[in-house]
């Protein structure tokens, strides 16, 4: 199987702009409508919530992309603490690993202007595997692997083979490469170039894990760049997740393919796109949670009503019932019961139609 890092043109990537122009202007003004959009809104603790949003997403689906999955909760806590978001509340401890990689994912974003050298890559992978193990595995964290590495699917004696990165003598070369081209991509357009950073970098698959989420890290970081704004608004890799099938199958064609990577690009651009697009209704939420608090300025809620509410706003699982309010908040069911009618008197939840033998409550958002 030849691969294109075999290729005879290998580093030097290409794509075909001419053809990609129409889909590259039309992913840069929905960029910069929903940039502009965030920065009329005004008030900081919006743009933080919704960049908080946005953040959340990014870790949570980057490692369930590679089939780790994550407590939201944590990550949006671990995410507010290191961007110093004293005002969120609500906050939980968070797990090693969780803030492993919320600590890459922050330093990508906001430190989007400083260099990405070696060393700093070498941070972001050892904060990946805190624990020096990827599942039972021990890993080498820290630095580039020291033997090959394959993509593999498929039970033992029945492997298919997707991709097999280079041979790990020549990572040091290639990797200087990466990281000199990184720093100084030219004139390039600078959503191609994430779309570049992206495809390169995991073509070279430098660590023995945790390429995927790196990469996508990387891309992160070249997208602030593009925007100047350490304020992220919209995940690429909510949409990747969404997308993750035609994610890995346009990755193995374009690695088996020649150093026109004008389909990559295509693909890359495409799923940029609907990852904005979905972030105008992240927006919608945003905003619609701040005039929902808008309503209390006057007359305040207790604070279990808060916490409940806050997480109903955010997008709470299952239903609400009398024995998950106490559950949630620590208190007795009469407690619980008293909370709720108070709210349901002011017009802010409503008893579920259907509830049958288990009353359950939702959240009037229009009065």
């Amino acid at each position: 199987m030849r691969y294109i890092w075999q290729d005879e043109n290998w580093p030097a990537l290409k794509w075909d702009e001419q053809a990609l122009l129409p889909l590259l202007t039309k992913v840069s003004y929905e960029q910069g409508r929903l940039l502009g959009k965030m920065e009329g809104l005004g008030f900081e603790a919006l743009k933080d919530e919704a960049h908080l949003q946005a953040m959340t997403d990014e870790v949570v689906k980057s490692s369930e992309i590679e089939g780790e999955f994550l407590p939201p909760n944590e990550v949006r806590s671990s995410i507010a603490r290191h961007l110093g978001m004293k005002h969120v509340k609500d906050l939980v401890p968070s797990s090693r690993a969780v803030d492993g990689i919320v600590e890459l994912m922050t330093d990508a974003t906001t430190n989007y202007h400083r260099p990405l050298t070696r060393r700093r890559l070498f941070k972001w992978h050892a904060s990946l595997f805190p624990t020096g193990r990827s599942g039972l595995t021990k890993i080498t964290t820290g630095q580039y692997r020291d033997g090959p590495v394959q993509v593999v699917s498929g039970a033992i004696g029945a492997e298919n083979i997707h991709y097999e990165a280079p041979p790990a003598d020549r990572l040091n070369a290639d990797m200087a490469d990466f990281l000199d081209w990184l720093e100084d991509p030219g004139t390039m357009n600078p959503l191609l170039a994430a779309g570049l950073a992206h495809f390169w970098f995991v073509t070279l698959h430098p660590f023995d894990d945790g390429n995927g989420r790196i990469a996508r890290a990387i891309a992160d970081m070249a997208l602030a760049r593009a925007e100047n704004s350490a304020r992220r608004y919209y995940s690429m890799s909510k949409q990747i997740r969404i997308e993750r099938n035609d994610y890995y199958k346009m990755l193995e064609s374009t690695q088996k393919g020649s150093c026109d990577i004008t389909a990559w690009q295509e693909w890359f651009l495409s799923c940029l796109r609907r990852a904005i697009e979905d972030a105008n209704g992240t927006v919608d939420t945003v905003l619609q949670k701040a005039r929902f608090w808008q309503r209390f300025a006057d007359q305040p809620l207790n604070e279990r009503q808060t916490k409940v509410l806050n997480r109903l706003l955010d997008g709470f699982e299952g239903k609400l019932t009398t024995k998950k309010w106490a559950a949630m908040t620590r208190s007795s069911h009469d407690t619980a019961l008293r909370d709720i009618k108070d709210l349901i008197e002011r017009g802010v939840l409503e008893q579920a139609p259907g509830s049958g033998r288990s009353t359950s409550y939702v959240v009037v958002l229009v009065r």
